[in-house]
C-alpha cells in the first residue's frame, strides 16, 4: 500500500516539493522491499544471499536518496545535508516514518543524527574535522551518554557524573545507562557535572557535554540493556577515573544543560512528527483490512465497533498532527513554545498507543506477529510515554506555565 502524499495548498512550495520527493522514494523503493531491505537485521533462517541482498538494496535507495538532493535533510549543505529548515524537516519527517527504516536510509539515525546536531552547532572546526565529518561520511558511530541508573532521568540536576580539571585533561567519574548505541560507538558524548557536586543553586549552569572515546582507559561497559525482551544497544558505562583532553569539551563549560535542551526540543518535535507517520501507517493498514476481512457475515469496516476505531483513529491523527505542526510552525518562527512542547509530547504518544492498538485489534493475531510493523509501533508508542520525559513531568510543566501566566494579570491566548 502506497502512502497518498498531495500537495498541501497552505506551505510553501519547498515543504511541498520535499515531502513529494520523500513519499516518491518510499513509495517506489523502500515499501515494496521493506521486508528485504532488514533481511539481514532479523534473526531466523536469511542466507547470506539474502544478507548481501538487503545491504545492496540499502546502498541503491541510499544513491537514490542523494540523486534527489535529500540526503541527512537535518545537516547543513557545507557538511553534506540537504539544509532543510525545521519545518521543512518536521513534513519530511512524517513521511519517513511511515516506513520501516526509511529514515536510515536518508541519513537520520539516532543517536548520530542528534550528536552531529550537537557538533555542528557547539563543536570547534578541529572537533568537526575529527569527529563530526567521519560520522557523517559513515566511518564513525557515536552514543549519547546522559541518565545514570540511581537519579531520575526527569531531573538533570540530580545527574552526579563529574569531570574534573587535572591539568590539561579532564577527569571523569560517573555511572550511566541507556546509552544509546554505546554497543557501535566509536566516541560518546557525555554529559558531565564539572563543579565539585556540591550545592543545589544554578546547578544545570554546571552542565558540560565531553566527546570520550569508547576505547579511552576506565570506560567499562557493562552491559547492553535488555528492552521488551529483545535485546538491545542501550548499554550500561562506567566511567572511571577517565582522562581525555581538555579540548574534548564541546561548547563553553556549563553550557551542556542547554545543548541537551537543543537537542531535546527539536527532537521532541521531530519525534511527534516520527509518530503520526507511523499512525497514518497503522491507519492505513487497519482500514484495508476493515475492508478486506469477511467476519460473521460481512466485512469487517460494516461492523459498528470497527467504524468507531477508524473515526477514533481518523481524530486521533488529526489533532495530534495539527498539535505538533502548529508548535513546529513556532519553532520556526524562532519561539521556543515550552508548553506547546510539553503538551505534544503527553497527547501525541498516546494518541499513537490508541491508533496502533486499535490496527492491531482488527488484524487480531496477525497484528502482534512481525508480518506487519505494529507490534513494533506499540512498543515504540509506550516508550516515548517515558523518553525525553515522562508523561507526568510534562503535565506538571503545562499547568505551572498557564497557572503562572493567569496569575500575572493574563487569561491564556490560544490563537498564539
Amino acid at each position: 500500500m502506497a502512502m497518498n502524499v498531495q500537495p498541501i495548498p497552505s506551505v510553501s512550495e519547498r515543504i511541498n516539493e520535499v515531502r513529494l520527493l520523500t513519499a516518491a522514494i518510499v513509495n517506489r523503493e523502500i515499501l515494496p522491499n521493506e521486508n528485504m531491505l532488514w533481511a539481514d537485521h532479523r534473526g531466523g533462517h536469511t542466507t547470506e544471499g539474502d544478507r548481501e541482498e538487503a545491504r545492496a538494496l540499502r546502498s541503491s535507495v541510499r544513491a537514490k536518496v542523494r540523486e534527489a538532493g535529500l540526503w541527512a535533510p537535518h545537516l547543513p549543505e557545507e557538511y553534506g545535508g540537504a539544509g532543510l529548515d525545521f519545518l521543512e524537516l518536521a513534513y519530511m519527517k512524517e513521511v519517513l516514518a511511515y516506513a520501516v527504516g526509511a529514515s536510515s536510509l536518508f541519513g537520520v539515525m539516532a543517536p548520530n543524527s542528534g550528536n552531529q546536531l550537537i557538533l555542528v552547532r557547539y563543536g570547534t572546526e578541529e572537533q568537526k574535522q575529527k569527529w563530526l565529518l567521519p560520522m557523517i561520511e559513515g566511518h564513525m558511530q557515536s552514543g549519547f551518554s546522559m541518565t545514570e541508573p540511581d537519579q531520575p532521568g526527569s531531573d538533570p540536576r540530580s545527574l552526579r557524573t563529574t569531570a574534573r580539571r587535572d591539568g590539561d585533561e579532564w577527569v571523569i567519574n560517573g555511572h550511566k545507562w541507556f546509552t544509546s548505541n554505546g554497543m557501535e560507538a566509536d566516541f560518546f558524548i557525555v554529559m558531565c557535572r564539572t563543579d565539585d557536586g556540591g550545592g543545589e543553586a544554578d546547578r544545570n549552569s554546571r552542565m558540560t557535554q565531553i566527546i570520550v572515546p569508547s576505547d579511552t582507559d576506565g570506560v567499562k561497559i557493562l552491559r547492553g540493556i535488555g528492552v521488551w525482551g529483545g535485546t538491545s544497544d542501550h548499554c550500561e558505562i562506567v566511567y572511571d577515573n577517565v582522562r581525555v583532553p581538555l579540548e574534548n569539551q564541546l561548547g563553553e563549560t556549563g553550557s551542556g544543560h542547554q545543548a541537551a535542551q537543543d537537542r531535546l526540543g527539536a527532537g521532541r518535535i521531530y519525534h511527534c512528527m516520527n509518530s503520526i507517520g507511523q499512525m497514518w501507517r497503522a491507519f492505513d493498514l487497519m482500514v484495508e483490512r476493515a475492508a478486506e476481512r469477511t467476519v460473521h457475515g460481512g466485512v469487517l469496516e460494516s461492523k459498528q465497533f470497527v467504524q468507531g476505531f477508524i473515526a477514533d483513529s481518523y481524530m486521533d491523527i488529526s489533532a495530534a498532527r495539527l498539535m505538533t505542526i502548529n508548535c513546529a510552525e513556532k519553532m520556526r518562527d524562532g519561539s521556543y513554545p515550552r508548553t506547546d512542547i510539553s503538551a505534544i509530547k503527553v497527547f501525541v504518544p498516546a494518541a499513537y498507543e490508541r491508533v496502533v492498538d486499535r490496527a492491531i485489534q482488527v488484524w487480531g493475531a496477525a497484528g502482534i506477529t512481525d508480518d506487519l510493523p505494529l507490534a513494533a509501533m506499540f512498543q515504540t508508542a509506550r516508550s516515548l510515554r517515558i523518553i525525553d520525559g515522562p508523561d507526568e513531568v510534562h503535565r506538571i510543566l503545562i499547568a505551572k506555565n498557564v497557572s503562572g501566566h493567569h496569575r500575572s494579570g493574563g487569561t491564556w491566548d490560544f490563537g498564539n
